[in-house]
């Protein structure tokens, strides 16, 4: 029995393909035949549900195999746009850093202060920020007319001066050096004191009088005494907080230097000697 179950659905099927191969032959040949047309109608009665089933059964595979193409497609074209989007990134960081460099550098070239004395634009090729010493590089040396204890300046302010050079170029001790002194004085009461540096962007003025007013923000030069290794005026810092010593003998002046003295990128070299 399970054998005739098994064979009948096949028979069926294959009688169906024989009768629509017939068919198709005899509508070559009795094109407009009634008889014909009502066996085709016929035919495609009974292979509707069959073509149904087929459809059923395939559909699914189809969707998947057209979901794993359009998969690849939206992975691609993913891909794309993160490759745009960090290229875009990169594009305005460059403008961005370009532009500080440029500031930068316009900062370093229109320095008021500096007047009359000669000067010579350099730019910042290296630096050894370590705890014996901070010092900076520079793309020019004695052949654009730099000589070891020329001041430096850069961002209108006073950044260190030479201490090597060579042909083409030149070693910078920076500001913020604790071995580097520089004599100065306040702008609002002509008071004297000597800077040194803390290894940060702050200054330290000592030897401040304990009667001194100081107020912050006042701002704080070089002094320019005699043999002086600076030319008067120079602008150094403003001064951030006082506090006075434990014997109440003299007052100790925090001083930030309007230039960041660990990025520095352009410097203009004062070609002054002391006299």
């Amino acid at each position: 029995m399970a054998t005739r179950r098994t064979t009948r659905p096949r028979f069926t099927l294959a009688l169906l393909v024989l009768t629509s191969i017939t068919l198709i032959t005899l509508d070559y040949r009795s094109a407009g035949s009634g008889v014909t047309d009502r066996a085709r109608g016929l035919a495609r009665d009974a292979f509707e549900p069959v073509g149904r089933g087929v459809g059923n059964v395939l559909s699914p595979a189809v969707n998947v195999i057209g979901g794993v193409l359009d998969f690849g497609r939206v992975k691609d074209e993913n891909a794309r746009l993160r490759d745009e989007l960090a290229r875009a990134r990169a594009d305005a960081a460059a403008g961005a850093d370009a532009r500080r460099e440029l500031k930068t550098a316009l900062d370093a070239l229109d320095l008021s202060f500096v007047g009359d004395l000669p000067s010579v634009a350099a730019r910042v090729t290296g630096g050894a920020f370590s705890p014996l010493q901070l010092t900076v590089e520079i793309d020019k040396g004695t052949e654009a007319g730099i000589d070891e204890g020329m001041p430096v300046v850069s961002g209108g302010s006073l950044v260190g001066r030479i201490v090597q050079v060579g042909p083409r170029r030149s070693t910078v001790l920076v500001l913020s050096d604790p071995g580097l002194s520089v004599g100065v004085r306040l702008t609002s009461t002509g008071d004297l004191g000597v800077v040194t540096g803390d290894g940060g962007r702050r200054l330290v003025m000592s030897l401040v009088e304990p009667k001194t007013q100081v107020k912050v923000g006042d701002e704080v030069v070089t002094s320019g005494l005699q043999q002086s290794q600076y030319p008067p005026g120079l602008p150094v810092g403003k001064v951030t907080s006082v506090k006075r010593d434990s014997a109440g003998l003299t007052q100790d002046v925090i001083v930030t230097s309007s230039t960041d003295l660990r990025r520095l990128s352009f410097v203009r070299v004062l070609q002054w000697r002391p006299e």
